[in-house]
């Protein structure tokens, strides 16, 4: 009897193991931008951004399943934060000069990252 409580604890050892490799972070890339440029341009009144949206367009899936902590660490703080219905969560990143800037446009375009209720991003758009 004792041995099997001890498989069945090396078994429940292996899998948690198991577990935290599966789930170690691996850095996200975006091939083609300049982040820290990026992170130096809120609201992108310094039109920095903008250079960037195609490489953007073409990777935005690896956004997806990101942590709200993960989303943060790559892109910085966003613009604007909304909190929605069933606690979902909305980030905000202008691409072009938000209104308030000096050069704002009036609709600029807006990278929108969207939370599910457990802070994992499950939706990515360029509108």
């Amino acid at each position: 009897m004792s041995q099997w409580r001890g498989k069945i604890r090396g078994s429940y050892i292996c899998a948690f193991v198991w577990s935290l490799i599966a789930c170690a972070n691996t850095e996200t890339h975006l091939d083609g931008m300049d982040l820290q440029a990026w992170k130096e341009d809120p609201h992108g009144c310094k039109e920095l951004r903008a250079a960037m949206i195609p490489a953007l367009g073409e990777q935005r899936d690896k956004l997806l399943r990101l942590s709200e902590m993960e989303i943060i660490s790559l892109l910085g703080k966003p613009d604007e934060n909304e909190l929605y219905v069933r606690s979902q969560q909305f980030y905000r990143y202008y691409l072009e000069p938000a209104p308030e800037c000096d050069s704002g446009k009036e609709s600029p375009k807006v990278l929108v990252i969207r939370f599910n209720a457990l802070g994992v991003s499950n939706e990515v758009s360029v509108e």
